[in-house]
């Protein structure tokens, strides 16, 4: 699940923590490394165990419209075709995910007000109607009501976004809110893997898409903080029509982590590393940040180039 632009971002993210750090120690910032790739995770069962969260609203909802129909004597009849939805009770019964959640404590109490407020806009769609009033119902059909749920009520949701807001603060949690939408997605990718016949022994998505990614990020993280000194060094010769005090300091991470990755692995294409980093800017920094990365990457590359330092980089002009 956690692939390899995810561990650079989580390896920019530790190392502009650790160097703000009065305390900081390699150690420590491996440690909070792994803890934030396990929070990331932590957050795709939580997002998956939403399903069952509004079936348990929606359920609640549908006894109290019960108890007053027979305080009243008038008679209505439940539609129970949301509440006892197939996708959401094979999510229910998945060992994998509710042994995450009761392991990690992972708990919607603090984010209450999303689920009411998802459960008021999902009342109110065409898409809700329309599966409530089929006269058919298959196995296909619960599924896409969860899709359409995931991805039109909860992909760019400011209440889901205020709900994790306050869960990562209540679990001691990081990045929550930010990674949303990517985790999102794979949220509704696992939804389109089950079928009719999953049994609660269906595997999930693991951790990382491959075991090569934890190594990545770990010899990632450790080769930049070796670097620091020697890469701020070159970062300050290069930094001509920038003035020093005014560059962002996640800039000068974000250009300290390329150079770590771009001289210490070797296997690493240069145009993937450096469009993966200018990218990186474009989203965690400032408007013009990937000006100034793309502009000291290529100068220093340009003058290792010239030195001669490293085979890969002889593709710049």
């Amino acid at each position: 699940m956690i692939n390899r632009t995810m561990v650079r971002t989580r390896v920019i993210q530790t190392l502009f923590a650790y160097y703000k750090d009065s305390d900081k120690t390699p150690g420590k910032a491996r440690k909070e490394l792994r803890k934030s790739f396990a929070d990331t995770y932590d957050l795709y069962f939580i997002l998956l165990d939403f399903a069952n969260e509004l079936t348990a609203y929606a359920q609640k909802q549908q006894e109290e419209q019960i108890g007053r129909a027979r305080a009243t004597h008038s008679g209505w009849t439940p539609n129970r075709r949301f509440v006892e939805n197939r996708l959401a009770q094979k999510l229910f019964e998945n060992r994998a995910l509710r042994s995450r959640i009761q392991e990690q404590h992972l708990v919607w109490d603090s984010g209450m007000v999303a689920v009411s407020d998802i459960y008021k806009q999902l009342m109110e769609s065409k898409y809700y109607k329309e599966y409530m009033e089929a006269e058919e119902c298959t196995f296909e059909d619960d599924k896409r009501i969860w899709r359409q749920i995931y991805q039109h009520l909860l992909v760019n949701s400011e209440s889901l976004s205020d709900a994790l807001d306050e869960m990562e603060v209540t679990l001691d949690k990081s990045n929550w809110t930010v990674d949303a939408d990517v985790i999102l997605s794979y949220v509704i990718k696992t939804i389109k893997r089950f079928t009719e016949d999953s049994t609660p022994e269906t595997p999930l998505l693991e951790m990382f898409d491959s075991e090569d990614e934890l190594q990545f990020a770990t010899d990632l993280l450790n080769k930049a903080i070796e670097g620091h000194d020697e890469f701020e060094v070159l970062i300050n010769k290069h930094l001509k029509g920038w003035e020093a005090d005014r560059i962002a300091y996640m800039d000068r991470v974000i250009v300290e982590t390329a150079l770590a990755e771009i001289v210490g692995f070797e296997q690493i294409p240069l145009t993937i590393s450096l469009n993966e980093y200018i990218e990186l800017a474009k989203e965690y920094s400032g408007d013009k940040s990937y000006m100034f990365v793309n502009g000291i990457l290529t100068e220093i590359l340009r003058e290792m180039k010239n030195e001669g330092k490293f085979f890969k980089v002889l593709a710049l002009k």
